[in-house]
């Protein structure tokens, strides 16, 4: 492989999606690699939410029904927006809650626990939050989650396979809950296969897609999941606490919502006041409570550039800088310990590279101290995330240079290897 930085000019000069690092704003001299955490501000974002605050600013409260985007529909219009980027039909997604919110949405709909099913499968891999919203659901169904909560088991502390999966597909269970990536290695499951499988056992599946939404793209309709939830703030570059999404097969709409509130009401008759609730046609019933605008609007910019550039080729570019990445750290660093625990396959990585070394908390403050900004997950990952919309193969280059300096010159052992508050 050629590792020159000649090489990495020529790839960037070949990429056709170039020209979208001019609609982000990047720190001056910063290689910014935690865009799978927090993706950067687009310029797009900041239009959008400028002119929600124009709105407020001067229509009052008129800004709900009138304007060029009334607040009263914009979440509706908005989701429809960013079903195409989930491969879902348009009445199908909703922007709104978080991810933990809407697990307790999902399940409150769709776990109906019998005497015969009322397990609920996660995996032990998996990010606590939701690990923490299963647990509660089930107590406040008065089950008890020693016995109704099921871990699929890791055989590395890295991966799932397919096999594990299965194997605790038994007849007690009605909902099987995984991520569509892995937040620590960055394995893309097989959705497919996995909803597939579970479905001919009689069992619901849902996906955790904040790993995934924004960097690979899905076809949730057609693979025929129960339900997905999903945060809008790393790869779809909607801002810090951005709203969430979630997404519920058209089969299930006439689920009334477990967890029932006024902006899940049909839109024609929201302010009729009545106290029966008339629920929406769609995944819009499924919402609670009035939209956090503020934090809405900064995702109309960021779906711009995704309508724009186009999923393939955000996808294609992608496993071009993570491959890109990988083959680097081989060559430049692979002396000095790392361990690549991402999978090889094109169709098994997500968006990001995952690095075990055992020290690595002390290695991210070093690159950090360098002028790259990666990510640390305890105990001992250092996550690598180039964006197809501001990364460049340059970009990459020069971050694994600065990484082989400070091992070389052994500059991280300056640092404490222990994680930030916030890692």
């Amino acid at each position: 492989m050629d590792t020159t930085v000649m090489f990495a000019k020529e790839m960037d000069n070949q990429d056709n999606m170039r020209t979208f690092k001019e609609e982000f704003y990047l720190p001056e001299n910063q290689l910014y690699m935690d865009g799978n955490s927090l993706g950067l501000m687009s310029k797009r974002s900041e239009a959008t939410l400028e002119n929600l605050l124009s709105s407020w600013r001067e229509k009052g409260i008129d800004g709900w029904t009138e304007g060029k985007d009334p607040w009263f529909t914009y979440s509706e219009k908005l989701s429809e927006r960013v079903a195409t980027v989930v491969g879902a039909n348009s009445n199908e997604v909703m922007v709104t809650g978080s991810i933990t919110v809407n697990i307790h949405q999902m399940l409150s709909t769709l776990f109906h626990p019998t005497a015969e099913r009322s397990v609920i499968v996660v995996d032990e891999l998996n990010f606590p939050s939701d690990i923490y919203a299963v647990e509660s659901h089930l107590k406040l169904r008065g089950l008890d989650p020693a016995v109704s909560l099921r871990k699929v088991k890791s055989d590395d502390g890295y991966t799932l396979t397919l096999a594990a999966i299965e194997e605790m597909l038994t007849e007690d269970v009605a909902i099987l809950m995984l991520p569509s990536v892995l937040y620590r290695s960055g394995q893309l499951l097989d959705v497919e296969k996995i909803t597939e499988m579970a479905h001919s056992k009689g069992i619901l599946v849902g996906f955790d897609l904040a790993h995934s939404i924004g960097a690979v793209p899905h076809q949730l309709h057609n693979q025929k999941v129960d339900f997905a939830i999903w945060c809008h703030y790393k790869y779809m570059n909607s801002g810090p606490g951005g709203s969430g999404g979630l997404y519920i097969h058209e089969r299930h709409h006439d689920e009334l919502p477990g967890l029932a509130g006024w902006f899940g009401s049909d839109k024609t008759k929201q302010f009729d006041m009545s106290h029966d609730f008339s629920k929406a046609s769609g995944a819009g019933a499924y919402q609670i409570g009035t939209p956090n605008l503020f934090s809405v609007a900064p995702l109309t910019g960021s779906v711009e550039l995704f309508e724009e550039a186009g999923m393939g080729n955000v996808r294609a570019k992608s496993l071009a800088l993570t491959q890109y990445l990988r083959d680097l750290i081989q060559a430049e660093v692979g002396r000095f310990s790392f361990v690549d625990v991402t999978p090889v396959d094109d169709e098994a990585r997500g968006g990001h590279i995952a690095l075990a070394h055992p020290e690595a908390a002390r290695i991210c403050k070093a690159l950090k101290q360098a002028n790259v900004v990666p990510d640390f997950r305890s105990p001992d990952i250092i996550r690598l995330a180039p964006i197809s919309f501001y990364s460049s193969f340059e970009d990459v280059w020069e971050m694994v240079q600065r990484l082989k300096l400070i091992m070389a010159e052994e500059t991280y052992k300056t640092f404490s290897n222990e994680r930030n508050v916030v890692a």
